[in-house]
Parts: C-alpha cells; structure tokens; sequence
C-alpha cells in the first residue's frame, strides 16, 4: 500500500525472526518475557476475555460501542488486522499511533533479549505493555488462537469470559473434534469469574458446562439463561430479570443478533444502561463482516445500482452464516449474484463451497497478497468439484471487469487477507 517505512516496521520484521513457527501454543515464553517487562498483565483495566470460533470481533465491536456510550474509556485487543497493524491495538477509544507501537515493541525487544518468542507473544506482550501505560475503564480482550494457551491467557481473573460459538477451524492446533476444540476455547474461564457461552453444539455446551463448574464460576448460557430474537423490526432481549426492547444491531446478517445477545448480557452483568446497550447496537462497525461497501474503485466499477459485499469469514460455521443472509437479500431483492472468492491452503476449499450450492451464483476464483493463497485455477477446480463452474481472474479487480450489465448484487469473501486487499483500495473504508 505504501513504500514508506514506518516506526515500528523494524522492530515488527525483527520480533518475526525469533521463532521459525508462526503458532506454537504455549505460555511458557509469554510469561517469561512478561516478567522481564514487570508483569503489565498484572495492571491492565477490567478486563472482558472472549474466545470462540466465529463472532468474537463482532461481538467485542458491539462492546466497544456500548462501553463507549456508556461513557468509558476503552482499551480493544483484536487480531488479524486487514489493513493496517495498528488496527490491532486500540488504546482508550483510538488506534495505537506508530511512534507508541514502536517504543512499545522495542521495550519487548529488549526484554526479550534474543529468546525465541513468537509474533503473535510478542506483540501481545507490546499491547499489555501499553494497556498497563495507560488509565481505561475496560480491556477487550480477544484470543488469538484456542484460549487455553493462547498468549492472551496469562491474564489471571477476567471480570468476564465470553465464549462465543465454537466449531472446526484450525484443526491443526486445535484438535479434530468439537469437544477438543472447546477444551481449548474453555480454557479462558477463570476461578470465580462469571462466564457468557453462546448457543453451542451439545458436545461443546457440555465441556463448557463442566470447566465453568470445575472454576466455580457463574455461567450464563444463551437460549437457557438469556436470548434475544427480532420481532417488528427490533431487537427484544429476555433473561431472568428484564425484557428490552433494542434497536437491531447495524452489523448485518440474523447472526449478529446472536453476537448481540452475548454482548447485551454482558453490559448488564457490568451495569451499563440499556441506553448505552441500544447506541451501542445503532452504531457498532466491524469491517470484512458482512460489509456494504458504498465507495471506491471496486464500487465504481459496477454497473449503476449494484450492491458490493465483503466477507472474511473463512470456515463452515462462517459460510452458514453468510449464505443465511445472501438468501435473504436475495428473497427480499433479488438481483444477479455473483461470488468472488479466495482462500488461503489451510482452509477446506470443497467444504467451503459446498455452504454456497443452494445458491445461483456466478462464481470467479482470485488471487490475493498471501504466501498461503491457494492459485486461483487451483480454486476454481475445487469450486468445480463442488458444483460451481468457476471463471478465474488474477485480482478482484479483473474479476469485475467482465461484469457490464446490471444491477448486479456481488459478494467478495473466502479470507480476511482477501479483505484487507479490498479495503487497501478505499481508504474511507479503512477502520478507524
């Protein structure tokens, strides 16, 4: 995006040289490089900890938003980011400046003093350090990987653990069932510390049920202790002491009041006013999520009155969750659909299809700024094995070349590093 060197691009390129594997779950190296730093996990904020396989930014953006309503200062952990790094640090309503984010990096550098460390430890460690530094009413703190030996999870009580729904993605590290996967997400749930689980999958309820019992820690389970659904265009959320009745949440897609609820339990467990919970539902963002894009080049490219959708949901819980609210634009205004995708090689291409069959879509295969992508005529044989017989272009851009007739109602998704280059065209669409 750009050539210029920037503070902490130095420090970022040194840290990735520490340790020659990208993930390797332990806590060991964390806790050791932060008690070199003086422990800042031990100084953070209150902290909000959420795990989960699919909704864990959406569900911390609407935190963010109504601890913000609330009239907090908010400290926001987050990861990957799609255009910038500094997306990944928010310090007290505002991304962490590049000068910040370079000292904090060089501190952890030197602490470290040469030990294998992994990036993800590294920059975790930079962010406590600066979560530590500054005053904030609450940390937002999102996992990385799993939870249990995620870097994130050597902080000691969590006022709350949120859990938000688990199923199969990074098998690898993971675990090859549902029940080891949610061992792993489970592992956030603290001695004492009230826990939030979204609707699960019975195996998942179950492990979550018995590590929240093993802590004893209050457990709140939606659609048994709370739930919230849509009735005439509002959002109605019910749990043993209230009924509200709430503004539907401006992130799009049936899901998201879902994401909602988790949120909304969690303000009230903290005592934030259901009018903090209600702006907070009216003005949550979170790009790459079911995002309509209303400007910039891919925009202008479409033909006049043409929707533009980007997605960088990745796995099957996501694709459900996308082709639901697809089928429901499409019932309310249906409109010529077309799905550009790309993957990276560790996500099941056939099984990411095959969520899109009931679909009639034109599909495109694309490439995108990955070493992991996988080559788009790769893609497309894929696609072609589930049913799609897909065109394949180089870019986003080339793909929407061929498309002059319209209105047309187009959906980019497959991968957050997709995304990122999407929104890297348009800087008005960059987060903020």
């Amino acid at each position: 995006m750009t050539d210029r060197l920037l503070p902490f691009d130095a420090p970022l390129e040194r840290l990735k040289a520490l340790h020659p594997k990208k993930i390797d779950l332990t806590l060991d190296r964390m806790m050791r490089v932060c008690e070199a730093l003086g422990n800042p996990h031990d100084h953070l904020p209150p902290v909000i900890h959420v795990a989960g396989t699919n909704g864990k930014g959406s569900t911390l953006a609407l935190l963010r938003a109504m601890a913000e309503a609330q009239g907090l200062r908010v400290h926001v952990y987050t990861s990957p980011h799609l255009v910038r790094f500094a997306e990944r640090i928010r310090i007290a309503g505002h991304l962490i400046t590049d000068d910040y984010l370079a000292d904090v990096l060089d501190r952890v550098e030197k602490a470290n003093a040469g030990e294998p460390l992994t990036f993800f430890e590294a920059t975790t460690a930079a962010a406590f350090l600066a979560f530590a530094e500054v005053e904030a009413d609450v940390l937002l703190l999102e996992t990385g990987l799993g939870g249990l030996l995620d870097a994130t999870n050597i902080i000691r009580t969590p006022n709350i653990s949120i859990i938000t729904p688990v199923d199969y993605d990074h098998q690898a590290f993971l675990g090859n069932d549902l029940t080891t996967i949610a061992k792993q997400k489970a592992g956030i749930i603290k001695p004492g510390c009230p826990v939030i689980s979204a609707r699960q999958a019975d195996e998942a309820d179950a492990v979550i049920e018995r590590a929240a019992l093993k802590a004893r820690s209050p457990l709140y389970t939606a659609w048994q202790g709370f739930e919230a659904h849509e009735e005439n265009g509002r959002l109605v959320f019910q749990d043993e002491d209230a009924l509200l009745d709430l503004s539907l949440p401006r992130l799009a897609g049936d899901h998201q009041i879902d994401n909602a609820a988790l949120a909304i339990k969690a303000a009230r467990l903290l005592g934030w006013s259901s009018d903090a919970m209600d702006q907070g539902l009216k003005s949550a963002v979170w790009p790459a999520r079911m995002q309509r894009l209303k400007s910039g080049p891919l925009v202008a490219a479409l033909p006049p009155g043409s929707e533009l959708w980007l997605d960088g949901g990745h796995n099957p819980h996501a694709a459900r969750a996308l082709r639901a609210h697809i089928e429901r634009l499409q019932a309310r205004d249906p409109k010529p659909l077309h799905l550009i995708c790309g993957l990276i090689n560790t996500k099941d291409a056939s099984e990411f299809f095959a969520h899109f069959k009931a679909l009639d879509a034109m599909m495109t295969c694309v490439g995108f700024s990955s070493e992991a992508v996988i080559p788009p005529a790769e893609l497309a044989a894929r696609a072609g094995e589930s049913g799609f017989a897909a065109n394949v272009a180089q870019s986003v851009t080339d793909a929407l070349a061929p498309i002059t007739e319209g209105p047309v109602r187009v959906l980019i998704c497959g991968s957050l590093y997709l995304a990122g280059d999407v929104l890297a065209l348009s800087p008005d669409t960059w987060p903020t």
